[in-house]
């Protein structure tokens, strides 16, 4: 199931949105830009590995670009290929502007960047020891989501459901959108093999459950949760 768009205009302009969706899309364009070797030493030096923020592990000198804490964020902005950085942005096209609107740009700024952090420690700090570079928006993404979801569970979201060689383009309310989405994370999380690559389902959950537990302290007073949304004739 792919979102294309939904039905909740905002009341203001999304700067942050757009901000963070060119941040990214710039960064992971240097990164073609560098070639095989030297994007995958820029996905080391700059992506999230455990054992070096947690453990104390350390990256030969060579490839260190910024202190391990920092790469917490730098990893926030890089992908691993197009498809993860097309995937990510459509979602924070779709869900960021109604966040962003519901408690101002500067707080988006915040409320982003820690559901990122959250996402990040969800998955780290299970293994700690683990060597393999954290990297993408998604978890910061995931926060958004979760807010979109206590903000504006009824809101209509246009979707692309596949079936086999056929696909449907239905309507359908944000809180089974967002409510399927977060199952089938909970769901890979448990089946996914332990170790190594692939996605960060655990990412995912944790950034997720922070823009739950965040939105209500980020949102302003006169913004209500659960918007029951627009009546129709």
């Amino acid at each position: 199931m792919i979102p294309l768009r939904d039905d909740n205009p905002s009341s203001i302009t999304p700067y942050v949105s757009w901000v963070f969706i060119g941040a990214c899309v710039l960064v992971f364009l240097w990164q073609l830009s560098l070639g095989p070797r030297d994007g995958q030493i820029a996905v080391f030096a700059l992506g999230v590995i455990p054992a070096i923020v947690f453990e104390g592990a350390r990256l030969p000198p060579e490839l260190v670009m910024v202190p391990p804490a920092a790469t917490v964020f730098t990893s926030m902005f890089l992908h691993g290929g197009w498809m993860h950085l097309i995937g990510n942005m459509l979602y924070l096209w779709i869900f960021g502007d109604n966040v962003e609107d519901s408690m101002g740009h500067g707080r988006f700024v915040v409320f982003y960047l820690l559901c990122g952090v959250a996402a990040v420690l969800a998955q780290a700090l299970p293994d700690t020891g683990s060597q393999v570079p954290m990297i993408g928006a998604s978890g910061a993404i995931s926060g958004v989501l979760g807010a979109y979801l206590l903000l504006h569970p009824h809101a209509r979201v246009l979707v692309l459901i596949p079936l086999g060689f056929f696909t449907q383009i239905v309507y359908l309310r944000a809180g089974i959108v967002l409510g399927l989405w977060f199952a089938l994370q909970l769901f890979n999380s448990l089946v996914a093999p332990s170790g190594g690559g692939g996605v960060a389902f655990g990412a995912h959950i944790g950034g997720f459950v922070a823009g739950l537990a965040l939105i209500p302290l980020f949102k302003r007073r006169n913004v209500r949760l659960l918007h029951p949304g627009r009546r129709r004739r």
